[in-house]
């Protein structure tokens, strides 16, 4: 099993949307090389709001979603853990 950590985006570049192209590069790559599943351990913003900059590198549950990863468990109240198998 394979998991993603986080994400790292140039502060010019953000707000483009690279991180939805960096998930699915990650589900692709992981696929390419034989993983037989990807994790990811995004947060979800307290309130309902937003995720505030310095949390936002682990990634939000929309964009594991749109790479085609599951919510699997909820392990606190803003943690999630999303999988895809291979």
């Amino acid at each position: 099993m394979w998991a993603v950590a986080c994400f790292v985006v140039r502060a010019g570049a953000r707000g483009q949307g690279l991180t939805y192209e960096l998930a699915q590069a990650a589900v692709d790559f992981a696929r390419s090389q034989g993983a037989t599943a990807l994790e990811g351990y995004p947060i979800v913003a307290r309130g309902g709001g937003e995720v505030v900059w310095d949390e936002a590198s682990v990634g939000t549950p929309q964009i594991f979603a749109a790479a085609g990863m599951q919510q699997v468990s909820a392990p606190t109240t803003r943690r999630r853990v999303m999988r895809i198998d291979y």
